[in-house]
This record gives C-alpha cells, structure tokens and sequence, in this order.
C-alpha cells in the first residue's frame, strides 16, 4: 500500500519534532499549511499528540517519530557504491 498525501502530510508533521528532548513540543499556527492543520489533527486522533495542534508526542507518537525521521535519513542518504555496479 503506497503513502497517501495525507499519510505523507503526517510524517512530514512528525519530523519537526525534535527527539533529543521529551520537554520539546511544537505548535501548529492557525496560518500554518491547511493540510499541516489536517495532519496534526489527525495525529491527536490517532493518539500520537497530546494536542490538537500539536503539544507534546505521545509513547506511541514518540516511536512513529523515531521511524519517520529514521527513514527520512535513510532515504536521503547518498547511496554507496556496490562491488560490481558501474
């Protein structure tokens, strides 16, 4: 099952989190990207945000976290060269 635009909305919403601090949250502004708004919200209603706007991750909301922002990394690195490829 390929990523929706809304699922991509949701992992781009869970990389501005900042994982080196469990006192960090953020807050999504009214003027923010109306799909940003959508997405956070959604978050809150799956439980993984402690606010509807934002506020601070959840357990569950932490580890989807460490996931995106694993997988992000992952998908931008450059990739290395393999023994026999030209």
């Amino acid at each position: 099952m390929p990523f929706t635009p809304d699922l991509v909305d949701e992992l781009n919403t869970l990389v501005y989190f900042d994982l080196g601090s469990t006192q960090q949250g953020i807050k999504i502004h009214k003027t923010a990207d109306p799909a940003i708004i959508a997405a956070t919200r959604r978050l809150h209603s799956k439980g993984l945000l402690t606010l509807v706007d934002g506020g601070y991750l959840s357990s569950l909301g932490r580890d989807a976290a460490e996931h995106a922002q694993a997988a992000l990394t992952i998908l931008n690195s450059t990739p290395s060269p393999t023994a026999g490829s030209q």
